[in-house]
């Protein structure tokens, strides 16, 4: 293999690892972004009880409600950058798998030519 498409392991490691927390942080912050939303919605609710009797008109209000739409702009985000870390560590953990594979072969050439 050359240099250049040679696969350097120990970087695809250290970059799992690297990204581990960064990853993790962005899930948290989806999951957690996923529960308040429905908490918001609730609060806008309430909110808006008094005008609006039905739950149908209340969930309405709440929903076109600019906080409510700025935690859902949030939650996007948060989602965005929970796949772009989760994609980059499954590249790494293929690199890995693909090294793996190699080296399995090369043993099985030095046996077979050995």
């Amino acid at each position: 293999m050359s240099d250049e498409n040679e696969i350097h392991i120990f970087k695809a490691l250290n970059f799992i690892r690297d990204t581990a927390p960064t990853y993790a942080k962005a899930k948290a912050e989806r999951v957690y972004l996923e529960a308040f939303v429905k908490t918001k919605k609730a609060i806008l609710m309430k909110k808006y009880e008094p005008d609006y009797p039905s739950a149908a008109a209340q969930e309405r209000e709440a929903l076109a409600h600019p906080e409510y739409l700025e935690i859902l702009n949030g939650l996007r985000e948060a989602t965005e950058q929970e796949e772009k870390y989760r994609w980059l560590i499954v590249a790494a953990q293929a690199k890995v798998s693909i090294w793996q594979t190699l080296e399995a072969t090369r043993r099985m050439e030095g046996k077979v030519l050995g």
